[in-house]
């Protein structure tokens, strides 16, 4: 009889990577000839099909059990299932197995079972999606992973999971992100989020995947491409503001453009960047005559009633004063201008705010009244309620009739905290006042009796009024509230519109590079000021190519550092609409960085020996003198900073030598300067006791050639020492020289004898020792 299987299928199951195979039910085969022997026994199983990697070994050859095993590993992944068939077969006749005999064919279906082997795996590592500001989504972008695995369990991506802290995203089960608030993209316009992927076996992904969230602004009508702060360098001329500037306007075509650039200079000196040199050096420089008495002069040598005056704002400014109502000067005698007809001008910088109270008082800029006996002001300008008024007073050796004596102008730039220039021109009886260049008419005039004639001396102040008279005792009165700076008066009028332009005209403004290239598309406007540009145009990128070509400029060679604040308004129509979008104004700083400053420095003998009966013709002082500046340049070198001292040519102002010690006795001392060594040079000079000074502005060469024919002379010589001290200045006193000292040793008697017995050679004025590290510049004088 042939063996037989008690079922004629069988299932199995492997596990991948195992070679046991559990199948049911059980591989059984028996054989109807048993228990003879070898006939009724099972010697084997044979598995038919070449491509079943599995085997069928005999357990018990009696009861015929089998186990089915595979040949070598199965992966699931390659294949999922086979399906083979398997005979049994008895032992034979004998022990060499002939004559065998063979089962009915019976089928086996094994599955493979999965092991989850593979993590899931992103389809790309990085992921790139964008949102618009303001707006969220119910998905911006799906993530995928897959898995290798074979079976569903563990080839399935069951979950999402974003790894980054805090972010503003969630994911679902299907990869889908979305944004869980709205985004802006002023505050942040870049997410970078990691994303990973879970099997249905918790078997995470070996590596996270990155997503890129991008945020993209609303369209919103505005200037792009432009930066806030813009630093200037000084003497770097100009540079552009706006270089890579341009107009968004989210429409289509826009049919005109109207756009301002207006830059506000009101935190630099009086108003804006000026030549911050004396106001009486200023009108000489635009061409005014001479004559101009500076009545706020900064505090130097003979010049020193303005010493107890407050500064307003740091040594980098201009030179100003600030009044508080508590502050005023005295102008000496000597200073005060004689000599004023009906003719006459004066000239002020003011910055002054409304007064506090209902019926404010008389605030003083400028008085002249008497300085014992009486109080009247014989004229006197000043500002009440807003208003600035002038008081001018005839004498009655002119006249004995009424005349116009006070003169009222109502402006807003009076009371508005900002500097303007002032200028009162007087051609009696017209009085006509110009403010920052404009000419204003006043609005009421007042007549009143002319002022007897006395022999009562006068007083001439500067912010408030001398009360000599009708008092217990003399005051100041009517105390000015505010800033002054630049006060001068002179006789005669001032020649022409073109000097006070010139003398209030701004150093620094705005500017456009290669304006002619514009002319034809865009009509542009530039102010006197050169604070504001206004630009018209059709056309959208002719309008911005425009704009890129705004400049700023300081010609000054040492500018007030600071801020300089820039705003651009803009208005846009399209086509069949007035106004179609609106542009939001934009302010950006213009930042002036601080300039090298110069070092005034000042050589020369230090030490002066000469018989006394030699100063009778005069010494002269300073004929070693020697003048230069330096600033300290810093280059990069090789990725290091070098430092060096670099020598400038610029002017000076105003040197002073100062007597130390006691005063020059009148009569008996003074220094001397001939007027021929002014002669084609923009100096002057004043001369008293104390010293001399030499001022107006002029070249460092020039100042030093005038200074070295500066003589002392002393008709009686009993001192045996004198001591003069040379000080100079640029910039009103913003930069000042080292203090060069000077010691004459003045000989008497026998000792001038011995002196010039041993100064026979060299010849008169010569022996000069040079400056040495330890020996003091000198030389001696004899004949």
């Amino acid at each position: 009889n042939r063996p037989g299987n008690y079922f004629i299928s069988y299932h199995g199951v492997i596990t991948e990577n195992s070679d046991v195979v559990l199948l049911d039910p059980p591989l059984v085969a028996l054989d109807k000839d048993a228990p003879v022997p070898y006939a009724g026994e099972i010697c084997g199983f044979h598995v038919h099909g070449l491509s079943a990697p599995f085997e069928a070994v005999v357990l018990n050859r009696t009861s015929g059990e089998g186990r089915l095993r595979a040949r070598g590993p199965i992966d699931c992944e390659r294949q999922r299932e086979f399906t083979f068939i398997i005979q049994a077969r008895d032992c034979g006749t004998g022990p060499e197995g002939h004559g065998e005999k063979r089962s009915h064919k019976a089928v086996v279906h094994v599955e493979v079972g999965d092991v989850n082997e593979f993590s899931p795996v992103f389809g790309q590592l990085e992921y790139h999606g964008s949102v618009t500001e303001g707006k969220v989504y119910d998905s911006i972008l799906q993530v995928q992973a897959s898995d290798q695995d074979c079976s569903p369990q563990y080839s399935q991506i069951c979950n999402y999971q974003i790894t980054s802290q805090d972010t503003a995203f969630a994911i679902d089960r299907n990869g889908n992100i979305r944004n869980t608030a709205s985004l802006n993209f002023d505050k942040k316009s870049h997410y970078k989020i990691h994303v990973t992927a879970f099997d249905c076996g918790q078997k995470r992904a070996a590596q996270d995947a990155v997503v890129h969230i991008h945020v993209q602004p609303i369209c919103k009508p505005g200037w792009q491409g432009w930066s806030k702060l813009i630093d200037y360098e000084p003497g770097t001329g100009s540079k552009l503001l706006f270089p890579k500037m341009h107009l968004e306007t989210c429409v289509g075509w826009v049919s005109w453009i109207r756009t301002t650039v207006e830059l506000e200079t009101s935190g630099a000196g009086r108003g804006c960047d000026r030549q911050s040199h004396s106001e009486r050096a200023l009108q000489k420089l635009c061409g005014a005559s001479s004559g101009s008495t500076d009545l706020l002069p900064a505090p130097s040598g003979v010049f020193n009633w303005t010493a107890t005056l407050v500064a307003d704002g740091g040594r980098d400014s201009d030179l100003s004063y600030r009044f508080d109502g508590r502050q005023a000067a005295k102008i000496p005698d000597w200073v005060v201008p004689q000599n004023l007809t009906d003719q006459f001008t004066i000239t002020t910088w003011m910055k002054h705010g409304p007064s506090p109270g209902q019926r404010a008082e008389k605030e003083t800029l400028l008085c002249n009244s008497d300085k014992t006996e009486m109080n009247r002001h014989h004229y006197s300008l000043y500002v009440h309620n807003c208003r600035l008024v002038f008081l001018l007073r005839t004498d009655y050796t002119q006249t004995d009739s009424f005349r116009p004596a006070e003169f009222h102008w109502k402006l807003e730039q009076i009371c508005d905290k900002e500097w303007h220039y002032y200028v009162i021109s007087v051609d009696f009886p017209v009085v006509t006042l110009y403010v920052d260049g404009v000419t204003y008419d006043p609005y009421l005039v007042t007549d009143d009796w002319p002022i007897h004639s006395s022999q009562i001396d006068l007083q001439l102040t500067v912010g408030a009024c001398w009360q000599g008279g009708e008092v217990s005792k003399a005051k100041f009165t009517q105390y000015f509230r505010g800033s002054l700076s630049g006060l001068t008066i002179r006789s005669g009028k001032i020649a022409s519109q073109k000097i006070i332009s010139c003398l209030q005209t701004c150093k620094e403004g705005l500017d456009i590079t290669s304006p002619e290239s514009l002319r034809q598309r865009i009509k542009f406007h530039l102010n006197p000021a050169q604070s504001l540009v206004v630009m018209e145009g059709e056309d959208l990128e002719q309008m911005n190519a425009a704009l890129r070509k705004v400049s700023y400029i300081n010609s000054r060679q040492f500018p007030t550092k600071g801020a300089r604040h820039l705003r651009i308004s803009t208005a846009v129509q399209c086509f069949g609409e007035d106004v179609c979008i609106s542009v939001p104004d934009i302010e950006a700083v213009v930042m002036v960085m601080q300039p090298s400053e110069p070092r005034i420095i000042i050589t020369g003998a230090e030490h002066l020996t000469v018989p006394a009966s030699n100063l009778a013709l005069g010494l002269s002082l300073f004929r070693d003198l020697h003048i230069i500046s330096t600033v300290t340049n810093t280059e990069k070198v090789k990725d290091m900073r070098v430092s060096a001292l670099k020598e400038i040519a610029h002017n000076l102002d105003y040197c002073d030598i100062m007597v130390l010690g006691e005063e020059l006795r009148a009569g008996l001392e003074s220094l001397e300067l001939h007027h021929s060594a002014l002669l084609g040079k923009h100096l002057e000079y004043a001369n008293s006791s104390t010293g001399m000074s030499i001022y107006g502005v002029d070249s460092i060469s020039h100042y030093t050639e005038v200074i070295r024919q500066v003589r002392y002379q002393s008709r009686q010589a009993v001192d045996s020492v004198r001591t003069f001290r040379l000080t100079c200045s640029e910039l009103n006193g913003r930069y000042t020289s080292d203090q060069y000292m000077l010691q004459v040793n003045i000989l008497h008697g026998e000792e001038a004898f011995e002196h010039v017995n041993h100064a026979m050679a060299p010849p008169k004025y010569m022996q000069i020792i040079h400056p040495t590290v330890t020996e003091s510049n000198s030389y001696s004088l004899g004949e």
